[in-house]
């Protein structure tokens, strides 16, 4: 099966998650299909700490891939400050 879920990057005390679609039976930093944005959660200042490419996202649901419950968290904090931005 096909999942979506983060991938820890970065270095001690300092984590940076890539967003990335894997088969499940891959390690969590281990090999991916794709890469679909990032999350920085210790994003200081005009740092970005958060990108999703929702359309590449929902894609890859329309063909079956799970998403994770904090990857889901993720695109709805993405998509609230989306909105927010363009209103």
């Amino acid at each position: 099966m096909v999942v979506i879920r983060l991938s820890r990057g970065g270095s001690k005390k300092r984590p940076f998650y890539h967003v990335t679609v894997a088969d499940r039976r891959e390690p969590r930093d281990g090999r991916f299909i794709d890469r679909l944005g990032f999350f920085n959660p210790i994003a200081r200042g005009q740092e970005e700490r958060l990108r999703i490419d929702v359309e590449a996202v929902e894609g890859w649901v329309a063909k079956g891939a799970q998403v994770s419950p904090r990857v889901l968290k993720l695109i709805k904090e993405f998509q609230a400050g989306a909105e927010a931005t363009a209103a």
